[in-house]
């Protein structure tokens, strides 16, 4: 992020912080200020994940989305749009959570680094891998507990409100559910070393990825990898399938929920009899699930 910020303070905060010194009188705020950084973050990373939800969502609704889940009898009325306008109240608050996790690597406590072969060229990759497997491994047990009938109806229950997913569904949290499931990212590099680059790589594939589990569009049918079809069976039926980019920990703790053809093949999942079946399961259920995590 120090990259990000020499480049920003560079060619736009300094002029800005300048203008509004000269403006008010008073000296501009170094670059190493906590409260100009405090600014200067939240205004960039507000920025980048509005234009990267609103552009990654947007190009996926457009050219990816199957639209015809639009008729399910579980998609709510003018939906798209409460996902954007639910994505667009949380989103500032994320940011201002998230600010003290990218100060601390602002002023060297990460073990974020910026040499290439600091640790050699093959650790790239293994690090790259590391960072999938902890933050699955930590979003898995943050989205479980999430479930749990005391956090639930407090945290959780807002992005259940969407049964049937669009793309736009992805960052429409709660601020703190949010907040919560992204905090094993800004962890990571807490835990073990990254490459700077690698780490900002990865930052944004996380992004790319969490609009990808909820476009509708089952284009892997792996048993490893928690793709659409995986989050949707979350989504219709709660308490299956918690992982974020595998299904590992689903398998090993015992929440694994393995998609049916319905949900692969267009045809069938567009059908009005499997989306009817689907829908009745569903409110079978949420009785009893509301019960329990109301409780």
């Amino acid at each position: 992020m120090d990259v990000v910020m020499e480049y920003l303070d560079t060619y736009v905060f300094d002029g800005v912080y300048n203008k509004a010194a000269g403006l008010t009188s008073t000296e501009p705020l170094p670059r190493n200020s906590i409260l100009r950084q405090s600014i200067s973050l939240f205004v960039f990373i507000y920025t980048y994940i509005i234009l990267f939800y609103f552009g990654t969502a947007g190009l996926s609704y457009r050219y990816v989305y199957d639209k015809k889940q639009e008729q399910h009898p579980k998609y709510l009325k003018g939906q798209r749009f409460l996902e954007m306008a639910c994505a667009s109240r949380a989103l500032p608050q994320i940011t201002v959570l998230t600010i003290p996790w990218i100060l601390g690597e602002l002023h060297g406590h990460s073990m974020v680094y910026k040499e290439w072969d600091k640790y050699g060229y093959p650790y790239l990759a293994i690090s790259a891998i590391m960072f999938i497997l902890f933050t699955d491994f930590c979003i898995y047990w943050v989205h479980r507990l999430e479930h749990h009938p005391k956090v639930y109806a407090q945290c959780h229950k807002l992005h259940h409100k969407w049964i049937v997913c669009t793309p736009f569904a992805s960052h429409a949290f709660h601020p703190i559910d949010g907040y919560l499931q992204s905090l094993p990212y800004h962890l990571a590099v807490y835990v073990f070393p990254m490459q700077e680059y690698v780490y900002l790589a990865l930052f944004a594939f996380v992004n790319v990825w969490s609009v990808m589990i909820h476009d509708g569009e089952y284009v892997s049918n792996n048993p490893v990898v928690n793709g659409a079809a995986h989050h949707t069976v979350h989504h219709l039926y709660f308490n299956y399938n918690y992982g974020q980019f595998t299904t590992l920990f689903d398998r090993l703790f015992g929440s694994y929920r393995k998609p049916t053809a319905e949900i692969y093949d267009r045809s069938k999942r567009n059908s009005k009899s499997v989306q009817s079946k689907q829908a009745n399961e569903i409110d079978d259920k949420i009785p009893t699930l509301e019960a329990k995590k109301s409780q």
